[in-house]
């Protein structure tokens, strides 16, 4: 038998019938992030708007990836060469295929996403 887990659930929110905080109370000002303070005052659409923007526009970037070869700029100014082949669905690391580092050629391997500054590919 699995073992019963228990729940954390939000305080009401202020309609009522909602989870979470008031996004008008003193506290709630004084803990949240400034971008979360400056969505409350009206920004919230424009700054989804363009979050969602280059959301969409970095994941049309990974499926173009697929197959091509793509110069990766990491960390410490190295630069590595290899063939795309997929990312994991948190998007942490890229799956890739014949990485040419200044240390030789690798076959397969993961590169972690937070070691890479930029990378570049020809459609």
């Amino acid at each position: 038998m699995a073992t019963p887990m228990s729940v954390v659930r939000l305080p009401r929110g202020p309609n009522g019938h909602s989870r979470g905080f008031d996004p008008t109370s003193p506290r709630y000002q004084a803990l949240a992030p400034s971008s979360i303070q400056a969505s409350t005052n009206g920004c919230l659409k424009e700054e989804q708007r363009s979050r969602s923007t280059l959301r969409e526009r970095f994941l049309r970037s990974l499926i173009a990836m697929a197959g091509k070869t793509v110069d990766f700029t990491m960390y410490e100014r190295v630069s590595v060469t290899a063939t795309f082949a997929a990312s994991d669905i948190d998007i942490l690391n890229f799956q890739v295929s014949h990485l040419q580092t200044p240390l030789g050629i690798q076959k397969e391997a993961l590169l972690r996403c937070p070691d890479i500054i930029a990378y570049t590919f020809n459609l």
